[in-house]
């Protein structure tokens, strides 16, 4: 036995031991602040330090109570950011992907993993309406982004071969950040994304989209994609996916749908998601709304041929032997990684498990909360929603007075979003909406109760108080 191998009863007792303190946090979860009383200072004192020389066995787990202490927990009242719960059968599913380590390339490096990750694809699309699409598991929905927005380039303006080309892509003026960044990796440049104005319901108004892309087409330029939102982050807005990809197609534009917060909310609410079976590419977030432990993207596309345009280069050492269609297939053909953890297997077992109607009650749940909340604060007279519930954000903000300016609104409100947190009793984040500072709760967590739901109001009144 080498020095890094561990015998078969030690490893027993060190993945028993880890699995006791797992169990007693989750059996906490509810007692826990929903952020720890720590600071930069204070973890900086207990978990840097020197690299040591020599080890000191399995004295190491007893540092784990301190990592619990000083994180996030996966509380039912966090309701920050586009955050999943982390369901716990995909959790143990992790421990074991680590154990097989399987680098999922191809079917010839990991035939189940391959095989498990084509199912768990297929299972994906069709319960969202887009059966027969195709794809691959992702670190979440910015690199999902990033490969549809480079699929449409590769189609409509090649650049593998000879460098960009030029060319515009069109979205939402409540576009997530990552198509941006995108935009930018991909040498279509920042100046060339149009962001369109959008509506009172936060989404992209389809008149503009079709000016714009007349006015660059006008003066030579070659509309690459359009970028429709499935649930913007702000505040889940879902914009009009038939008209979208009525004028991208029309003009020779692909339609890249962003649905990595909303599009998996279709399994519950299929009718917010018309038309989502048009998109030529797809982003989604299992580790968002199919509650799953961080990271689990997804990027869904129609036809594989344009994926293997876009990321099929290969040295002789990666060639496939074998001409089988299923033995033969690569994911590094249709995706731009090489490396991939096994990221199916807890999809594969959480969703055969529960089974997809556990799931789709639970987001069920998360739409009525976020309903709830909505309705609580209309109800009070110090509160003031300041978007449309379309999914589940919510974003509103305390108005001690009629005749406050509007800074002195956005500093009021941000110092309670402050001591909220510091209170730790809710977790909330913050969104910007049209200037004003909104106060935002996210509804995407299987654990939350209807009590959790009316102590936001409560939390934020004691708050400004």
């Amino acid at each position: 036995m080498t020095p890094l191998d561990l015998a078969p009863e030690e490893f027993r007792r060190l993945a028993h031991q880890v699995i006791d303190v797992a169990t007693e946090f989750l059996q906490t979860l509810d007692s826990r602040p929903t952020f720890p009383s720590t600071s930069g200072t204070t973890a900086e004192k207990i978990f840097d330090g020197p690299l040591p020389e020599q080890g000191i066995g399995p004295a190491v787990f007893s540092s784990l109570g301190d990592v619990l202490n000083h994180s996030r927990p996966p509380s039912p009242r966090f309701f920050g950011y586009v955050l999943g719960s982390g369901e716990p059968v995909a959790a143990i599913a992790d421990l074991l992907t680590s154990v097989l380590n399987q680098n999922v390339t191809a079917w010839r490096s990991s035939p189940a993993a391959v095989t498990i990750e084509h199912t768990v694809v297929g299972w994906l699309a069709e319960a969202i309406g887009c059966k027969g699409f195709s794809g691959s598991l992702t670190g979440g929905g910015s690199p999902a982004n990033l490969m549809g927005l480079a699929m449409a380039r590769e189609k409509i303006a090649p650049a593998n071969e000879r460098g960009a080309q030029g060319g515009v892509v069109y979205a939402s003026e409540e576009v997530h950040m990552s198509i941006g960044k995108s935009v930018a990796l991909l040498g279509i440049g920042r100046e060339n994304l149009r962001l369109i104005p959008v509506d009172d319901a936060f989404r992209m108004r389809t008149k503009e989209l079709e000016a714009a892309i007349q006015s660059d087409v006008q003066t030579g330029k070659t509309p690459i994609a359009v970028v429709a939102s499935a649930g913007t982050v702000n505040t889940g807005a879902i914009d009009p996916l038939r008209e979208l990809a009525d004028i991208a197609h029309r003009h020779g534009a692909w339609l890249h749908v962003d649905g990595a917060y909303g599009a998996l909310a279709a399994i519950a609410a299929p009718e917010k998601f018309a038309a989502l079976n048009l998109a030529d590419s797809l982003s989604l977030d299992p580790h968002k709304w199919l509650y799953q432990p961080l990271d689990c993207g997804c990027l869904l596309f129609r036809d594989p041929e344009a994926a293997r345009r876009a990321f099929s280069h290969a040295g002789d050492y990666a060639k496939a032997l074998s001409q089988d269609p299923i033995e033969g297939f690569a994911f590094f053909d249709e995706s731009i990684e090489l490396s991939r953890r096994f990221r199916a297997l807890k999809l594969w077992l959480s969703l055969r498990y529960h089974g997809l109607n556990a799931f789709r009650d639970a987001v069920r749940r998360d739409l009525a909360h976020a309903q709830q909340l909505a309705t609580r604060i209309q109800q009070h007279s110090d509160l003031e929603l300041l978007a449309p519930v379309e999914l589940s954000a919510v974003c509103f903000r305390h108005v001690p007075r009629a005749s406050a300016a509007q800074d002195e609104l956005n500093r009021h409100n941000a110092a309670i979003l402050q001591r909220v947190v510091q209170r730790g009793r809710v977790y909330l984040s913050n969104a910007s909406i049209r200037g004003k500072f909104a106060v935002r709760a996210c509804f995407v967590n299987h654990r939350t109760t209807d009590a959790d739901v009316d102590g936001v109001v409560d939390e934020v009144i004691a708050a400004a108080k």
